[in-house]
């Protein structure tokens, strides 16, 4: 048994001003309440266009969820770690890291950093990072459709990225009226996020244009899901994220997710006193390359 997916929700995000300053845009993808989110927390599209070698950025703590950066262009780091168009970094925060993500010189990038919630029983799990370079990417291209499949499983290819929560992420591009059928789980939560292009979505052949999130509906069931794409006379490109809802309420304040205000103030004085680690101290079993 299968559904049809339909777009049910559309907006176009506002850019602001960003926390790195000048030539910082940050837009906030995901609106809404987290029970009509669920997995998704927050996803912010960063451009950062930067003139100067002052540095800014720098270490800063998680704790609770998992970051998930998909770079679309630029790059962003050093020698020791660098990420590049088209590369992935799924950081699991778990229990609680540092993290630093410092830029110390003129450099223009775009990103999408996505906060995913962990399963209530693996809310404090062990840190660990995950790294995959765009050659690396598992692809599949035909009539007109390139996918880059970033985690969990689409058109039959698989991604080696391991989920706590299962997420589906993907970039796709069509080519110009051409159309596809894409296969998810009908339960699970499900966004696009338009780069290029326009796109008409379901058999009611919705319109979404550059720079728009649709989001589908979502059934109680956990039975297989038709999501019907037809690309306009450019062809489009855009990020599609599908994740298992976890069910669950959580408090979010700051870089810090938990089950309770508890848990955030406990967070809170774990960090100050110096117990959370750089996630660069991880063992070597918690940090998969590919």
């Amino acid at each position: 048994m299968s559904v049809k997916r339909k777009l049910v929700r559309q907006y176009t995000p506002a850019g602001h001003a960003g926390f790195l300053g000048a030539g910082h845009l940050a837009r906030p993808v995901i609106q809404g309440d987290f029970v009509d989110t669920d997995p998704f927390i927050m996803l912010m599209d960063d451009v950062l266009d930067k003139k100067t070698d002052e540095p800014v950025g720098g270490p800063h703590p998680h704790a609770g969820f998992e970051t998930v950066t998909l770079m679309l262009e630029g790059e962003m780091g050093d020698e020791a770690h660098q990420m590049k168009g088209g590369d992935l970094q799924m950081m699991t925060a778990g229990s609680g890291i540092i993290h630093t993500e410092t830029i110390a010189r003129k450099m223009s990038m775009r990103l999408l950093q996505l906060w995913l919630t962990l399963p209530k029983k693996l809310r404090w799990t062990k840190p660990r990072v995950q790294d995959i370079a765009l050659d690396q990417v598992p692809t599949t291209s035909g009539q007109g459709v390139a996918i880059k499949l970033y985690s969990g499983s689409l058109a039959g290819i698989s991604s080696p990225v391991q989920n706590y929560t299962p997420v589906i992420i993907a970039d796709i591009s069509m080519e110009p009226n051409t159309s596809t059928v894409l296969n998810l789980p009908a339960s699970y939560s499900t966004f696009m996020y338009l780069i290029d292009g326009y796109l008409r979505v379901g058999d009611e052949k919705k319109r979404m244009d550059r720079g728009q999130v649709g989001w589908l509906d979502r059934s109680k069931e956990e039975i297989e899901s038709e999501l019907t794409l037809a690309a306009g006379e450019e062809g489009v490109r855009f990020v599609i994220y599908s994740g298992q809802p976890q069910g669950v309420q959580i408090v979010s304040h700051g870089p810090f997710i938990g089950d309770t205000q508890e848990d955030i103030i406990r967070l809170y004085q774990e960090f100050r006193a110096g117990k959370m680690k750089h996630i660069s101290s991880v063992a070597e079993s918690q940090k998969m390359v590919w």
